[in-house]
């Protein structure tokens, strides 16, 4: 008699791009930042893991970039450490090592569901970032993967952010208070929980930002 394993979940990687610039430290948007997304983790990691399961990575570019927090099963996150503003904004650098870590078949394995990448930031990028953005969005699976951004406040490169965006249904969101930030995350979350819960979790899912409430605790403006 043969013994069946049982089927694990199929992974839906969210990738968020984080800027952590000096400027971010002002009228409270890294504050709202680090709120947004421990918010984010909880509802994923509330999600059914029947399907599919949602894996979290956040890249930070601040001063320089880093990966703050490497591909993990939301429901395995156990603590998140606060970003802290500082630096230049060094984009390219975070978006190569976005690039690197899509194309990782190790990492991220082809039974995986679409990825989810997130830029976030509030100004121009400050290296030497154009070859790198152009690599980014030639690289096979970050053309397939739902690429999303918001751009905070305006001093944002919304020209570039537009750029990066792929997804008709999920146009460049723009932030001008820490109320918009929290309410894009929660937005965001909503759309990648609805896919975690579709029967056919490759398919993109409308966002609409008019729909989220707001937190009316955060009522500060950029």
């Amino acid at each position: 008699m043969k013994k069946f394993a049982a089927k694990s979940a199929r992974p839906i990687p969210v990738i968020i791009l984080a800027d952590t610039s000096g400027s971010m430290s002002v009228d409270g948007k890294v504050d709202a930042m680090n709120q947004a997304i421990r918010g984010m983790i909880a509802s994923f990691a509330e999600e059914s893991r029947l399907n599919a399961e949602i894996h979290l990575s956040v890249i930070t570019f601040g001063g320089n970039a880093e990966t703050h927090l490497a591909l993990t099963p939301a429901h395995q996150i156990t603590h998140f450490e606060d970003f802290y503003a500082t630096g230049g904004t060094p984009m390219g650098e975070a978006l190569t090592i976005a690039k690197e870590l899509i194309e990782d078949k190790e990492k991220i394995s082809s039974r995986a569901y679409r990825p989810v990448i997130v830029l976030i930031s509030d100004g121009h990028p400050t290296d030497d970032w154009e070859g790198q953005f152009s690599a980014f969005c030639s690289a096979e699976r970050a053309q397939k993967a739902t690429r999303m951004a918001m751009a905070i406040g305006s001093d944002a490169d919304e020209v570039m952010m537009n750029d990066f965006i792929n997804d008709l249904e999920a146009p460049l969101f723009r932030a001008s208070n820490a109320q918009d930030i929290i309410k894009f995350f929660r937005a965001v979350s909503m759309s990648v929980t609805s896919r975690s819960r579709s029967t056919t979790p490759n398919q993109p899912v409308a966002i609409t930002y008019d729909e989220i409430p707001e937190d009316d605790e955060l009522d500060l403006d950029f």
